[in-house]
């Protein structure tokens, strides 16, 4: 039976026994918002104000703040807490940090948040200045912070809430790899989650607390890993791998929620396109006996709060001076037409995947490919704003890192030149690799002489590749890379990266050297 099934089944034997119980709670949960106060579009990137109108956009925080007020009106026990990452994501976080999040988060009326990986971006000093603003606890279990003074006094493990004559004991969790992922510092010490869980269990129910929530930054599996070596955990509500749970969409990663024995875990996608809901129900001895619920879908339905609206567009004013700000210079035109950029290769293509490769490089990443159908315009010489680069990637993505063998790459290489005849997207623009391409073969045949540092690429060998988080999840065809090893799709916005590698050494140079050769 599969893991969907099993879940599923779990959860309707759950459901059975909820007669003899006598305490409901409803959990309204966010996680990955990343900064995306205002309106997503459907590739969850930005979405203008005309769309909006038309019904084309989804999210932001005005929209969200009316589904919170009337999820609240639902029940009359609630809780609303955040899977982590408010940070990162777009200008609003590059501008304002964490103070905006924290203004909107108190003013929805969060009851916790774990500490996502990206709440260390800006190390442990923007974290702490966060802290301090929100009215309600961050936690994080899974680290030792004794040794990083900002934090030792202020960021628990876990929290006891009361809510509807009862107690419930909140824990917090971050990536093991959180200092690999992001900045934490020198001074924190990462540990297994399982077993930072258990003891802040075995806490939490000496100081007779039976109802135990885990807010988890760690993606579905260290979820379901945590659920299968613990006890006492009755709701996991994770984040970090923008999962979609659900009973009713198409393509979801599981059921909402997936059951691993008596813990329902629950997750609500990213950056604020959902309100995750769900309704529990516990015995006198604090067991779940039903857990039910879905996503609600922040599309044009819910009507955006009007104050909330009006407070992110004043709070919008500011980033058109980042948008004009200039951030390097161009000691000649960047060609990035859609013309070149998806047919060869091209001197934008170029500075994007050296930016990608330079960025990561260190973590022993190989080669970077950038989908040509990912850059939207050219920048002209002299003085390169902000601006401009993120009109030539407006896209909101992030960086991708992963491992896949060297068929792999081959495999997506002939993907990328399959549709050059009708100047597709998928076109691969690369760094630290070389390829040749006979337009004239049939396509999945066309790829030949592939170099990687200078060698032929060793079909069988694992290489590092980094690219976007489009790419990355099968975006123009790539579906080769959604089951790539060691994924993280969540790093910096390559606007950002790209910004900053064209900053490093004055005028720069744009160039073609000959690392794709069309025959």
């Amino acid at each position: 039976m599969s893991v969907r099934l099993l879940c599923t089944a779990a959860a309707l034997a759950l459901g059975a026994g909820a007669a003899s119980a006598d305490y409901s709670l409803t959990i309204l949960h966010t996680n990955d918002f990343h900064a995306r106060f205002e309106p997503i579009s459907k590739y969850d990137s930005g979405c203008s104000e005309e769309d909006n109108v038309k019904g084309e956009c989804f999210g932001g925080s005005a929209r969200l703040m009316t589904a919170i007020e009337a999820a609240k009106a639902r029940t009359n026990n609630y809780i609303l807490v955040d899977g982590g990452d408010q940070f990162q994501g777009t200008l609003f976080y590059t501008y304002y940090k964490g103070a905006l999040a924290a203004e909107m988060m108190n003013k929805m009326g969060y009851d916790a948040m774990t500490v996502g990986n990206h709440e260390f971006d800006d190390g442990p000093e923007v974290l702490r200045g966060f802290m301090d603003a929100v009215n309600f606890p961050v936690l994080m279990s899974n680290a030792d912070v004794s040794g990083e003074k900002l934090l030792a006094d202020v960021l628990m493990k876990s929290t006891i809430i009361e809510r509807g004559g009862e107690k419930l004991g909140l824990i917090g969790l971050t990536p093991q790899d959180t200092d690999e992922l992001a900045s934490p510092g020198p001074n924190i010490i990462f540990t297994d989650p399982s077993d930072a869980v258990q003891a802040e269990v075995d806490k939490l129910t000496a100081e007779g607390v039976n109802k135990i929530i885990v807010l988890s930054h760690s993606g579905l599996n260290v979820d379901m890993a945590v659920a299968e070596k613990t006890t006492g955990v009755d709701v996991i509500v994770g984040g970090h791998d923008n999962s979609l749970l659900s009973n009713t969409i198409e393509g979801a990663k599981g059921p909402y929620p997936v059951m691993v024995g008596n813990t329902a875990i629950v997750q609500a996608y990213a950056y604020g396109k959902f309100l995750g809901e769900l309704n529990v129900t516990f015995d006198d001895a604090g067991n779940v006996t039903e857990a039910k619920g879905e996503p609600v879908l922040m599309d044009a339905a819910v009507v955006e709060d009007a104050p909330t609206k009006e407070r992110i567009a004043e709070a919008a004013k500011p980033l058109e001076e980042i948008r004009n700000k200039v951030v390097a210079e161009a000691a000649a035109a960047i060609e990035g037409s859609r013309e070149v950029c998806r047919a060869m290769e091209c001197p934008m293509g170029n500075l994007v995947a050296d930016a990608m490769l330079d960025r990561v490089k260190s973590q022993g990443i190989q080669i970077a490919i950038a989908n040509g159908g990912g850059l939207r315009a050219s920048i002209d010489a002299g003085p390169v704003t902000m601006g401009e680069v993120l009109t030539v990637l407006p896209f909101q993505n992030t960086l991708s890192t992963f491992q896949v063998t060297g068929q792999v790459i081959v495999d997506a290489l002939e993907n990328g030149v399959s549709q050059i005849e009708e100047g597709a997207g998928r076109f691969p623009q690369v760094a630290g690799m070389s390829f040749a391409v006979d337009k004239a073969a049939e396509p999945g045949k066309r790829i030949s002489d592939v170099m990687v540092g200078g060698a032929p690429i060793d079909l069988a060998a694992t290489y590092g590749v980094v690219s976007n988080n489009y790419v990355r999840n099968g975006g123009d065809g790539y579906k080769m890379f959604r089951d790539a090893m060691k994924a993280y799709d969540f790093g910096p916005d390559l606007a950002d990266v790209t910004a900053e590698y064209l900053a490093k050494t004055g005028p720069y140079k744009p160039y073609t050297d000959g690392r794709i050769v069309m025959k």
